[in-house]
């Protein structure tokens, strides 16, 4: 009886430590916090402190690993000072981190707030730090706070380097498609060059069935766009030609890709995929 008893109390200090590690935070809601990552070992973790870079974005200062012990005290083992990584991070939404109680943080004799932060401590209400935030949450597909950010830096300034940009993402995003269009027409009569301003067009134009549209934009702006876009703009018209079951369409595109295209770039591979499907 007394074993059991300690073998229960064991398991139950283990759980209760292990509970307090709720894997369920984005990047974006983790900012200023110190967090835990998950390794592929089950009783050790990765930890560092998120902050927002003004310059750089939402990045993460590794502080090294720790474990949790029997009785629920965390251990770490911090990186050396030389050894230190400064991550940047993309919030997709797909990886998930735990928020470490502050008493764990000074249990791992860490500070609450790193000494440092202060080096990146700006005004969180001036359009920099706003459009930052913008930035950040449209990259990771969160349109809505996104939205709420940018707002404010176009009431604060409507003209504020690469806003037009993130609103044209963030309607395409949520297939506000008129909306995008109408900024990229707008922002193309100021840079004509722009090759990003053609993908996100064509791109608009696909989804709202602007194909005859589509084809002309591609073959307006692939003389002005990296092989990367240009590859981006034409599968976007390749795919749509391959869903509508349209094989002299997708025929003639997918042979316009495949004649320029790296011999080992993967989307060729995609191509011819789709390719045998279509002619099934």
């Amino acid at each position: 009886m007394k074993y059991l008893f300690a073998l229960l109390t064991c398991i139950t200090l283990r759980v209760n430590a292990q509970s307090q590690l709720n894997f369920n935070k984005g990047f974006m809601e983790s900012i200023n916090k110190w967090v835990a990552i998950k390794t592929p070992v089950d009783t050790i973790y990765g930890y560092g402190f998120i902050y927002m870079d003004p310059d750089a974005g939402i990045t993460v200062h590794q502080g090294g690993l720790f474990k949790i012990k029997k009785d629920g005290v965390f251990i770490s083992h911090k990186n050396p000072p030389n050894q230190i990584r400064i991550e940047r991070l993309h919030d997709d939404g797909r990886v998930k981190v735990a928020w470490i109680p502050d008493d764990k943080i000074k249990e791992m004799q860490e500070d609450i707030e790193p000494s440092w932060l202060s080096l990146y401590r700006v005004d969180t209400t001036s359009v920099r730090y706003l459009f930052r935030m913008g930035f950040s949450y449209n990259g990771g597909n969160q349109i809505d706070k996104a939205l709420y950010y940018l707002n404010r830096v176009k009431k604060a300034n409507p003209d504020y380097p690469g806003l037009a940009f993130e609103f044209i993402y963030a309607h395409n995003a949520t297939n506000q498609f008129a909306k995008a269009e109408a900024i990229i027409n707008d922002e193309l009569k100021k840079t004509p060059n722009n090759g990003n301003l053609y993908k996100e067009l064509v791109y608009a134009q696909v989804k709202s069935g602007k194909m005859d549209k589509a084809e002309e934009t591609y073959k307006k702006g692939i003389l002005l766009c990296s092989a990367d876009i240009k590859s981006e703009m034409v599968m976007n018209i390749i795919y749509t030609y391959f869903t509508q079951k349209n094989k002299e369409k997708f025929s003639y595109w997918a042979d316009n890709a495949q004649a320029w295209m790296a011999a080992n770039d993967p989307r060729i591979k995609a191509i011819e995929g789709m390719r045998q499907t279509i002619n099934k």
